[in-house]
């Protein structure tokens, strides 16, 4: 199938089944979930999110995934070599049903032209970090994760979470970055977005509960009163104005606006087919990507500097500036365009002027093995995402943060494609929800089985020294060991299916990642497998980084008992 004979894809919902399992069968939803039109930023490119994550490397590989799926017997394991199925194996039932390896390449050759060169001859996918692991929930699956990013931040800077009276401002409005108006409205900030591309922001704008976007504005200036207006009458708002954040930017130094917090998750890991340079229109620029990569690929990395130095300039004038995951920072000195010494403090490895917003606010939670935790109901009915979160407010009791995010988000949030839901949760959390949504499933408290997944962006299961290990206490932010051990532990502790990728969120050459999924089908033996991968995944964080001399993941690992042979 092409583009041209392009039909669309949905998931089955209900309790039958087309395959020989619930595993195979959760893999075949979920993959098909991931290219659900309410799910996929281009379902008819195979595109899930950021830039060019795939769920499949064509087609041909699709439909094949999805025939081995069928056939793939209880004992059988499936390989799946960037979005391409390579063979089938006879393991073991507690075996995964399915292991991917996604963008893969040596770190001497692992760079953006040449994956870009492997790619345009079918020999490779860029898997995204859920794209490609076939666990992408749409916005939601990143919309808690910036929400406590965002109230993190007003927490450490302003003394309060609440942020009424605040302007946030940021770029982007794909699938990642679509959550950042909600996010910020739900901690009753105003925000200000661009975006060059209108249809992302008529998706956003057309969500089944309208709440991903309030408003599109189309002249900068009446953009930039009207937030500026909210944010004088302490109204909780999102404008997004149709242009370059580029733009935006100096036209906020010029009017003298400086914003409380600043950000960007424009695809700015990706040059070419995600970042969009400014002085052109977007259909123009979408042509030139076309005609003249090399040329794109210049003017892109020019604006980025521009980008970065006006990030700078709103720092200094007070901005509390940080950088959201996109390698912004990165890609702009391999464009050359940008000096290291402008957006690095010399003499500090790891160090930058304005910092990630891991090593800034999320790294406290890593210690505690605290991570995205997303559960998807394969009934496909939503009264299972309603139960689910009754359940975890019951175990959860005194977790007041968690019981209001699980009441916004059954409120404000729409569902894109199966009924899904997240949050976070700790070590020594993630496998008591896991066990009671089994058990509600065997009591038939839910009407079908439950997936369990995450985010590759956890406590240890990626090395990515820009991202989620920058600055690390011990200089560790490249050793990609961990990631790879996560993965190697997740296959023995008896996950549905693990997934290794590279270059998620900051680009080909930049991290190594790891997933897992988990299919909890009601069964005594899935009980077990839940409780050693659910225990053992968020483990592996805490000892990651009790192993790099943070002292609450050496405290957490202690007050847990777990076994780490040379902790101090």
């Amino acid at each position: 199938m092409n583009k041209s004979g392009y039909q669309p894809v949905r998931a089955p919902r209900g309790g039958q089944l087309s395959c020989k399992g619930w595993h195979q069968e959760a893999a075949l939803r979920m993959l098909m979930n991931n290219l659900d039109p309410e799910v996929a930023e281009k379902p008819d490119e195979l595109i899930v999110y950021g830039g060019t994550g795939r769920a499949a490397r064509n087609w041909e590989c699709f439909h094949a995934i999805v025939r081995c799926l069928k056939e793939l017997e209880n004992d059988e394991t499936l390989l799946i070599q960037s979005g391409k199925p390579v063979a089938v194996f006879r393991t073991f039932n507690w075996a995964p049903r399915v292991l991917i390896a996604n963008s893969n390449l040596v770190p001497h050759w692992a760079t953006k032209v040449y994956f870009d060169e492997l790619e345009a001859q079918g020999l490779i996918m860029y898997g995204q970090m859920t794209a490609g692991s076939w666990i992408y929930i749409g916005t939601q699956g990143i919309l808690q994760g910036t929400h406590q990013t965002f109230v993190s931040a007003g927490q450490k800077h302003f003394g309060t979470g609440d942020l009424t009276g605040r302007l946030v401002v940021s770029g982007g409005l794909g699938g990642m970055s679509g959550a950042q108006p909600l996010a910020a409205t739900m901690a009753n900030a105003v925000y200000l977005g661009a975006e060059v591309d209108p249809a992302r922001i008529e998706r956003r704008r057309a969500s089944k509960k309208p709440r991903y976007l309030d408003e599109r504005i189309d002249d900068l200036d009446r953009a930039i009163d009207a937030a500026l207006a909210a944010k004088f009458h302490r109204q909780a708002k999102s404008i997004v104005w149709c242009g370059n954040i580029v733009d935006l930017l100096e036209r906020l130094i010029e009017r003298n606006v400086t914003p409380d917090l600043l950000t960007d998750q424009t695809s700015a890991h990706d040059e070419l087919n995600g970042y969009v340079p400014a002085g052109i229109s977007f259909e123009m620029a979408l042509e030139l990507r076309r005609r003249d990569p090399q040329e794109y690929r210049r003017r892109a990395y020019q604006t980025m500097a521009r980008h970065v130095r006006l990030m700078l300039k709103l720092q200094a004038r007070g901005a509390v500036t940080f950088d959201y995951g996109n390698n912004l920072r990165g890609k702009a000195i391999e464009g050359g365009y940008l000096a290291e010494e402008e957006i690095r403090t010399p003499g500090r490895v790891g160090s930058w002027k304005y910092p990630g917003f891991v090593p800034a606010y999320i790294r406290p939670l890593f210690c505690q093995g605290m991570g995205p935790f997303r559960w998807v109901a394969l009934s496909g009915e939503p009264d299972d995402i309603v139960e689910t979160d009754r359940i975890v407010s019951e175990l959860f009791p005194e977790k007041q943060e968690l019981i209001n995010w699980l009441k916004k988000a059954e409120a404000e949030v729409p569902f894109q494609g199966l009924p899904a839901r997240i949050c976070w949760l700790g070590y020594g959390e993630r496998d008591r929800a896991g066990v009671a949504f089994n058990q509600a499933v065997r009591s038939g408290r839910l009407k079908g089985p439950i997936v369990i997944g995450r985010d590759h962006l956890d406590a240890g299961s990626v090395a990515s020294p820009n991202r989620e290990t920058e600055a690390m206490l011990d200089g560790s932010d490249a050793i990609a060991d961990w990631p790879l051990l996560n993965a190697l532990l997740n296959v023995a502790s008896g996950a549905s299916w693990v997934s290794i990728h590279s270059g998620g969120g900051v680009g080909i050459g930049y991290s190594v990642h790891a997933g897992q999924v988990l299919v909890c089908d009601g069964s005594l033996e899935m009980e077990e497998r839940i409780r050693r991968v659910l225990t053992n995944d968020p483990g592996i964080g805490v000892c990651r980084h009790a192993d790099a001399g943070y002292p609450e993941a050496m405290a957490v690992a202690r007050r847990f008992g777990i076994k780490i042979p040379m902790l101090k």
